[in-house]
């Protein structure tokens, strides 16, 4: 059976070039090392950051490697409380709807700092991101922290970092700095953007979301936004992320970044396919509803809504036909209880319960979605007939 993979949201294979990168690489000296095997391995690391930091336009100083998107996060988020305290800017504004290494780090900051205090700025499903209350709030409290993500992982809707840092300005006082950051895992290779003129203090990115390896990702810390290390021990990465460096993953991730140069093609390619899926599941299902597809959007994903067929069933279904999809983000997987985050942007519990998360990536093509779309229609049939 040839399986057809439609998760990639939740991670994605290595590609051709990745994987020869690993088969082929050699030099396994400790990059701390002064040896020559350690000098080679150092150059590894190096390279990797010049090539990456050319592609987002960024000083190789301003990024450290961590091990993915939940390090890095935490790492801003942890690293800054001591600083919003001294500084007395101890008000922070994120979102119910972020992914659970910014808001459950956030709820554990809050509980074990009394000083800090945490808004939440409401996401609805029909609306999006209230802009109004995150202005309000930045116009009547010290807010230190501002951590919103740039694209929800589960509906796909992009949010505007850029005017979120326009308000952040507007609204802030000159002898008081609030720093912005954003979880940016979900960008890379589904969207272009600039993140110089995005105005972010901090950004994470993790390579397993854009076909390199899991368990290596890549912190921005704008240059004069520091913040306290979460990982202590060795000077490595400049004595902000401690711990002998992920070299092999390192190494092909500076490579793969390569391949988000002149995406523009493939990025139109992908959302076409992905509207031709919706267009199709509509027209064959009734009493179907699709999240924030009156608004901008990643151009792989599609948060599909299906009155009286639930989601683990529908997934469970799929899966023995031979397709991966979703029912929301796979950090909760295991969770019988339907995504916090579509419950936090105002569904139902029977509406949130019945989500189908899909996402497509660079190889889906056509003959997949619609042997997918035939399936599905199949088994909602079979489920409403239940």
């Amino acid at each position: 059976m040839k399986r057809v993979f439609l998760d990639h949201n939740a991670t994605t294979f290595p590609s051709k070039d990745v994987v020869k990168a690993i088969t082929d690489f050699k030099d396994w000296g400790n990059p701390s090392s002064i040896h020559s095997s350690g000098r080679r391995a150092r150059s590894k690391i190096l390279q990797a950051k010049r090539e990456i930091a050319k592609i987002l336009g960024v000083s190789p100083g301003e990024l450290s490697f961590t091990s993915g998107g939940s390090e890095s996060n935490n790492s801003v988020i942890r690293g800054l409380v001591n600083r919003l305290i001294s500084k007395g800017s101890t008000h922070i504004i994120s979102s119910r709807s972020e992914h659970p290494s910014v808001y459950k780090t956030l709820t554990h900051i809050q509980e074990s700092f009394p000083d800090i205090k945490v808004h939440y700025c409401p996401i609805d499903y029909k609306k999006g991101l209230d802009y109004n209350f995150l202005e309000e709030t930045l116009k009547n409290n010290p807010v230190g922290l501002v951590s919103l993500m740039a694209a929800n992982n589960e509906t796909g809707e992009i949010y505007d970092i850029k005017k979120i840092r326009f308000l952040i300005e507007k609204h802030t006082l000159k002898s008081r700095r609030t720093y912005l950051h954003s979880d940016m895992v979900q960008t890379l290779g589904k969207m272009p953007f600039d993140i110089k003129d995005l105005g972010v203090d901090f950004a994470s990115f993790s390579a397993h979301k854009f076909y390199a390896l899991q368990g290596v990702g890549v912190l921005y810390h704008k240059k004069g936004s520091g913040f306290e290390p979460l990982i202590t021990g060795g000077g490595q990465e400049r004595g902000r992320r401690a711990g002998t460096e992920n070299l092999m993953a390192i190494h092909a991730m500076g490579l793969q970044f390569n391949a988000l140069k002149n995406l523009d093609s493939k990025l139109k390619e992908i959302e076409s396919l992905r509207d031709y899926m919706e267009t199709k599941i509509k027209s064959s299902i009734d009493r179907v509803m699709i999240l924030a597809s009156d608004r901008k959007r990643l151009c792989n994903t599609s948060l599909i809504l299906i009155d009286s067929a639930h989601g683990e069933t529908l997934l469970m279904n799929l899966d023995l036909m031979g397709f991966d999809v979703s029912t929301g983000a796979a950090c909760s997987s295991g969770n019988p209880e339907p995504s916090p985050v579509l419950r936090a942007l105002g569904l139902s519990l029977k509406e949130a319960s019945e989500s189908l998360r899909v996402s497509l990536g660079w190889s889906t093509t056509k003959e997949d979605i619609d042997s997918f779309v035939e399936h599905l229609v199949k088994v909602v049939e079979k489920i409403r007939s239940i």
